[in-house]
Formats: structure tokens, sequence, C-alpha cells
């Protein structure tokens, strides 16, 4: 453990509650306490390590940032109330943001004053981000929007959208998307929660846009240009999703070894311990890829196979409880969570595509 790695732990240490694991099923959920961390963290530097001081960082390097990330994963640090924000918006507003809009929207964001939501899915266009339909006209110093979103995670607690629009309909479908800056407190802006099967604080919101207008000076990145602000965004969403799809996989087989499992269970779980390995592997190869500049193909991968690994955990889990599983809330609220894995940051019939087009080079079907 190099000596940065070691001085966030000693500090997560000294930040959490002395009973916060003994708690852990009270602590998870304490909005309060999530929020402290998220404040504390910015302030100490530990919410973009590899950023700079007055962006939440210390300016390390990538090897080191993603060791305290497993380490403040593997330690079940408070998870960051509105994740969309510091991990998905942050990135694309310090990377094609103006100064103006980095010095105005970046510190309340990290700091967690001010939560996002990403304005990306569509019900016409689903998991086919270039088809989306959302219409927006610059007319003068502001563009007017119309359109429908889906799947708006926590819209109507946030503030703050990156919105992505058609801009220019005539162009091929990539390449005529831009990304707006939406204030949803504007006029003709209409979020509704959607009801959800399981407990969960990411509720998903349907988001109406109905004449909105947003200032040009709002836009994020070139006109026409949001393809790229899109794919440079999830980019670091992706790399945060491996690492919490491990963490979680590895706690859901330990759970499932302490349940005393059968012959054949015993079979299936050596293979997830497997894939497992196969998947922190796989991240560590990616990081040692872009320390030394190379192409890394490894992220739609990664992607898939924690997602798909990280269901087959907990069905098995469930199996080994037997009966009883119908009647543990923690275990059902692990089996239902873990469905969503196939489907934030990209569904597993998406990576698919990708995979076998952009990775294997096969033609398309």
């Amino acid at each position: 453990m190099s000596a940065v790695v070691a001085e966030f732990a000693g500090w997560l240490t000294d930040f959490l509650p002395k009973d916060y694991y003994d708690k852990y099923s009270h602590y998870r959920w304490d909005l309060a306490l999530r929020r402290d961390y998220q404040r504390a963290a910015f302030e100490a530097g530990w919410i973009q390590p590899t950023w700079p001081r007055e962006h939440g960082g210390r300016s390390l390097g990538l090897r080191d940032s993603m060791e305290i990330r497993l380490q403040a994963a593997m330690r079940s640090a408070p998870k960051l109330p509105n994740i969309a924000g510091p991990n998905v918006a942050a990135p694309g507003i310090r990377q094609f943001g103006t100064p103006d809009q980095i010095d105005r929207l970046l510190p309340p964001l990290l700091r967690g004053d001010e939560w996002w939501a990403l304005g990306m899915s569509e019900p016409e266009a689903g998991s086919d981000f270039a088809g989306l339909r959302t219409r927006a006209e610059l007319d003068g110093d502001v563009f007017r929007v119309n359109g429908h979103k889906i799947w708006t995670t926590q819209a109507h607690e946030s503030r703050w959208c990156t919105l992505y629009a058609r801009t220019d309909p005539e162009a091929p479908k990539h390449r005529g998307i831009s990304c707006l800056i939406l204030d949803l407190q504007s006029p003709g802006v209409r979020v509704e929660p959607i009801r959800m099967a399981s407990i969960s604080d990411e509720t998903f919101c349907e988001v109406f846009l109905d004449g909105v207008e947003v200032p040009a000076e709002n836009l994020l990145g070139p006109l026409h240009g949001g393809w790229n602000v899109a794919l440079s965004s999830l980019q670091h969403e992706r790399q945060m999703i491996w690492i919490m799809n491990w963490v979680e996989i590895m706690r859901g087989l330990d759970s499932v070894r302490s349940a005393r499992p059968t012959d054949d269970a015993c079979a299936e779980l050596g293979s997830l311990l497997a894939d497992a390995e196969a998947l922190r592997a796989t991240g560590y190869r990616a990081l040692g890829n872009e320390l030394a500049g190379r192409a890394s193909p490894e992220a739609d991968i990664m992607k898939l196979l924690g997602s798909t690994t990280l269901q087959r955990v907990w069905e098995l889990g469930a199996a080994v409880a037997g009966p009883r599983s119908a009647a543990d809330p923690d275990l059902l609220f692990e089996r239902q969570d873990a469905l969503a894995a196939t489907i934030y940051g990209g569904t597993s019939e998406v990576q698919r595509n990708i995979i076998a087009e952009r990775v294997l080079g096969l033609p398309k079907g």
C-alpha cells in the first residue's frame, strides 16, 4: 500500500462512526452521513484524486487514484448521494466546459451542494443513444427544447441536468447531437418519478420538455459535438462501475461461502471466483494500457463481465439460502439491486454489440 493510499485509509477510519460496520445496514441509507462524507472527501482531496485540489483532488497519478477507489469500495465507504454528479457530469464539465462553467458549476457539484441528472435515454430510443429525438433549436441566444427523457435517475431531486438533444436533424445521427446544461427548475420542465419495484434512493424519473428555453451559453462542448461529450463522460462512469461491481461480487461470494454451500453450489462458486479475479485483472490491464498511452478495449468487456457476474452471485446466494431467501429483506434487496447492473452504464445487449463490432471486428448483423 502506497503512502497516499495509507493516508486515505487512515482518513476514512477517522471519518467513519465507531459502530459503522456493526450498524452498516442502517448507515448505508443515512443520507446525512453520506452528504457529510462527500463534503469532507471533497475538502480533503479524495473525490477526484487525479484532479487539482480546487477540483476536489490531489493531482495524483492514475495508479494511486484507482487504489484509493478500490480501498474506499472494499471498506464500504458511504455511497455518494448523487453518483451521477461527481462521476459523470463533473468529468464532462471539467473537460469541455468554459472557464465560467467550470468555476460556477464544478465546486458545488463536487461538494454535493447541487445534484445532477443525466438526460440521455428516451422512450423511443432505449439504449440507442444516437437515436434520440429530443430537439433543441437555436433561436438567437437561447435553445428551444422539446422532447421526453426517461430513466433519468434522481431528476426530481436534482438542480441541473446534462441534456443531450438533436441540434442538427440533417446530420448523421451521431453528429447532430449537442449537450446542454439544463436548469431543471426552468419553465416547461416537468419531472415525474417512476414507481420503483425495490427499495432505492436512486429513483428513476421521466422528464418532459415543452418549449424549454436554455441559454446558448449553457452549451457544453462544441455545437453538434455532444456525442464526444457523452463518450468521454461515460468513460469515467465505466471505471467506477467495474470497481463497484467487483467489490459487490466479492461481498456476495463471502456471504455464499459463509452459508455452507452444497457441492453443486461450490462448483458455481468456484466459477464466479474465477470471473471475479478475471474482472480485477482486466481492470489492472486497462490501467496499464492507459498509463502506456495504448488503446484499451477493456472497458466494455469489464462492464459486461461485471454486470452479469454480479447477478449470478446473488442468484447463487438465493439458491444457497433456499426458502428462507424469500423472508430475508437484505438478500431480496441485493437480488433486486443486481438486476439493474445489466442496464445502467449501457445495457448488456449493447455491450455485446460493441464488443462484437469494435473489439472483435465482426460484421454488423
